[in-house]
């Protein structure tokens, strides 16, 4: 969902970014080459009409990129092409000239002011290094100091650009931090309420996230907003508990098959439940997959080895671990140093055997969180 609307956005802005782009490049060289034409002394235009069959050459591949859902290619392919054209053009009308550079292209200084609404580092600093670096190769080959000016210029615009791409990145980033709080509390509500059916899962949860979440940080594979939003999905993995009734997830003795059918349903009913809800749904796979295992007994879909999703296989670690730890209706809490033999005698069976061998690396902070967990007055001491 979230992917969706940072797609929409750069739709949005590639558009406005095209329609400024033309609308300046054609009123530019309208107003240049009929009223003002500052240089009637250049031998020649350069590329000539090449240069601006080219620019609108563009435009087709625009709009494919567009169709395709591939915005964010745009920009580069309009900044690559234009400075290419740019140098080759500059070069062409003042090789062996006497006349001083001056270059009239507004076109370039309109791409460096306005990078910062792409809200990219990499594209600001490629655009505005780039452009110093374009006048920079031109002064060379001409061997014309007159290139500094514009390079100057350039750069005062990238000081400003600067300054208004991050405050746009702070801005931003506050909406973020702000709009994950709520979402964290809200998530958490919803698990307490679950919580509510039966005092000897309290806390688990929020246990089961707080220990994947080393885990997938052990991984190395993960961006910090991927670990925000799989955070919020762990705190709901046991979400689908909500419709099985009171007397079997309270049972103290052991269930019927029919009871444990029910049960095994959780999975998926989860997944369903939260599927629309922005921020958790990118992840469901973790919800609907926590109870399968490596080997391919697990449940609801049976799913094997690397076939179950990564983030999926990494809670299923810690919910069994925190499962065993903690006291539940019909047994008490085991050690935790059961709880890692049997963990680690479930490599390649239940676990996957990489996520075991990560585990065996942050146990000790596990032990740590454990013991200083304030545990609920059901714990077993």
């Amino acid at each position: 969902m979230q992917n969706q609307i940072r797609l929409n956005e750069e739709h949005q802005t590639i558009k406005w970014f095209l329609m400024l782009f033309y609308i300046i490049f054609f009123s530019y060289d309208i107003i240049y080459y009929f009223f003002i034409r500052a240089e009637p002394g250049l031998p020649n235009d350069g590329l000539g009409y090449w240069f601006h069959i080219i620019v609108i050459g563009l435009l087709p591949i625009a709009i494919y990129l567009l169709k395709n859902n591939q915005p964010e290619t745009i920009k580069y392919v309009y900044f690559f092409t234009f400075s290419l054209l740019t140098i080759f053009n500059d070069i062409i009308i003042y090789w062996d000239n006497p006349n001083s550079y001056s270059s009239g292209n507004i076109v370039e200084l309109m791409i460096v002011l306005f990078s910062p609404i792409f809200v990219n580092k990499f594209y600001f600093v490629l655009v505005s290094l780039g452009t110093i670096v374009r006048l920079g190769i031109v002064g060379l080959v001409i061997q014309d100091l007159a290139v500094m000016q514009p390079m100057l210029i350039v750069a005062v615009l990238a000081l400003i650009a600067f300054i208004l791409l991050n405050r746009f990145i702070s801005y931003l980033s506050a909406l973020k931090n702000s709009y994950d709080k709520q979402l964290e509390g809200i998530v958490k509500g919803i698990i307490s309420t679950l919580e509510l059916k039966d005092p000897y899962t309290r806390g688990h949860s929020e246990r089961v996230a707080d220990y994947a979440m080393s885990l997938a940080k052990e991984t190395g594979k993960f961006k910090e907003v991927e670990l925000n939003s799989f955070y919020n999905v762990c705190l709901l993995h046991d979400i689908g508990k909500i419709h099985i009734p009171d007397s079997i997830l309270m049972k103290p003795g052991r269930l019927t098959q029919e009871e444990f059918e029910l049960i095994k349903s959780h999975p998926t009913v989860g997944a369903e439940a939260v599927k629309h809800v922005e921020g958790v749904a990118e992840h469901l796979d973790v919800i609907k997959y926590h109870h399968e295992r490596w080997d391919g007994k697990g449940y609801p879909e049976q799913l094997q080895g690397a076939n179950i999703p990564l983030l999926a296989r990494i809670t299923s670690v810690a919910d069994a671990f925190d499962a065993m730890t903690s006291s539940r209706s019909y047994r008490s809490a085991m050690p935790v140093s059961e709880a890692y033999r049997r963990i680690v005698d479930g490599k390649g069976s239940q676990f996957d055997p990489q996520i075991v061998e990560l585990f065996e690396k942050v146990y000790p902070s596990w032990c740590e969180y454990h013991k200083n967990y304030p545990w609920p007055d059901t714990k077993v001491k």
